[in-house]
């Protein structure tokens, strides 16, 4: 089987990019012939099919014109369509699959699969497709205001990067592809890893108006590191970004001093997160910065248990798919499909987002009962091990793929 995979980055940048990727390498190692499409970039992975990734939108440009000429692409890249119809043709795919494409690409692409009778299938990793700025959440709180089709809010509420110019843009791109029904109309088949993601588009779109099937992230726990040892410390890993909710995290670590935090990642709010951290006198918190491969996997052993205090609607967080492979088990909040991963009381415990109370709560849960972690730690890394291995992702795929085919 020939497969096109479609993805806007093709250099790492988060989980969608580990999810892209995997699946390709999951594609090869099983006999499949896979190209690739996406976007060109200094940071690119080499590709055999380079010369057929098309520029991005120039959309930040300091040229009017430039700009101008961007956001009509985010709405509708005929260059990027020309540029895919070449792939198209060259490689003669039975099947396209694409995980984000909104932006940096367009949906014009779809246009191509559909004159060239090929079938499509979308891989929802956020909420682009419902909503403007990705995230169903901006300036701290969760958003669903353009539920009816009401894309206007994106501007009013400059949820787009805080920008005026690309809340506008955004909100014209959402509007267009309502419209015409680009997505919808082309896309045969769309995945989602979880239950929340599913129930929510049902609730823009209708439970009936669009096919869909669940499809895990591919993610090989056998090849991680674990261990059922702990020293005195637990740990949060990932972007010190807003909608992660470390400051909810902070502020519960000043109500269990006899825990200790260690702060993994960097991100805009670095020097913020430090100076509350210092301004609430948290002696019982350390930033030891960002951590990659075998410095991570060490920190990540030696952790009691892991949180993830999320306060927008995560989709499938690798982080905590991590932390389970490292019989790690997880506190966190109850946003997006983190509930449907931690199974509150089996592989840790969920809390109400925004809660710093109940999230210290759990934090002296299970801090004092440091048995009880471990056993829910070998619980999680023997479900990760089960359910997340290169053969169950493999036969789920070709299952979609085989119906979507016949």
């Amino acid at each position: 089987m020939k497969i096109l995979l479609v993805h806007k980055f093709f250099h790492v940048t988060g989980g969608a990019e580990v999810f892209f990727f995997e699946t390709g390498r999951i594609l090869k190692e099983n006999g499949h012939d896979v190209a690739y499409f996406s976007t060109t970039h200094d940071q690119n992975l080499p590709s055999e099919y380079s010369s057929y990734f098309v520029c991005p939108p120039q959309y930040r440009s300091k040229n009017v014109w430039k700009r101008l000429i961007g956001i009509v692409d985010i709405i509708y890249s005929v260059k990027a369509k020309r540029q895919f119809q070449k792939l198209l043709s060259d490689f003669n795919p039975d099947i396209v699959h694409i995980f984000a494409m909104f932006t940096h690409i367009s949906p014009s692409i779809l246009e191509a699969c559909s004159s060239a009778n090929i079938p499509v299938i979308l891989s929802c990793n956020d909420y682009k497709h419902i909503c403007p700025n990705y995230k169903l959440y901006h300036h701290g709180r969760l958003c669903t205001e353009c539920k009816t089709g009401e894309f206007y809010h994106a501007v009013l509420n400059r949820c787009c990067q805080n920008s005026l110019a690309f809340s506008v843009a955004s909100s014209l791109e959402a509007y267009v592809h309502e419209v015409t029904n680009i997505v919808r109309k082309h896309v045969h088949t769309f995945t989602f890893a979880g239950e929340f993601m599913v129930r929510v588009t049902e609730e823009f779109w209708g439970k009936d108006a669009f096919r869909w099937r669940k499809l895990l992230n591919p993610f090989n726990s056998m090849t991680c590191s674990s261990s059922v040892e702990y020293a005195d410390y637990f740990v949060f890993f990932g972007r010190f970004v807003e909608e992660k909710g470390c400051d909810i995290l902070l502020s519960a670590m000043a109500k269990v001093p006899e825990a200790k935090l260690i702060i993994i990642g960097d991100g805009p709010l670095d020097s913020c997160l430090r100076k509350m951290s210092n301004d609430l006198g948290l002696l019982n918190v350390e930033f030891v910065g960002p951590k990659w491969g075998e410095a991570l996997s060490t920190l990540l052993m030696r952790a009691r248990f892991v949180v993830v205090p999320s306060v927008w609607h995560e989709n499938f967080p690798y982080v905590i798919l991590q932390a389970f492979a490292a019989a790690k088990p997880v506190i966190g909040s109850d946003r997006g499909g983190i509930p449907e991963l931690i199974q509150d009381g089996e592989f840790g415990y969920v809390y109400p987002a925004n809660d710093p109370n109940a999230l210290a709560d759990r934090i002296h849960m299970l801090w004092n009962n440091p048995s009880l972690a471990v056993k829910m730690g070998v619980k999680a890394k023997y479900f990760v091990d089960t359910q997340f291995t290169d053969h169950n992702f493999y036969q789920n795929l070709m299952s979609i793929y085989k119906e979507v085919l016949s």
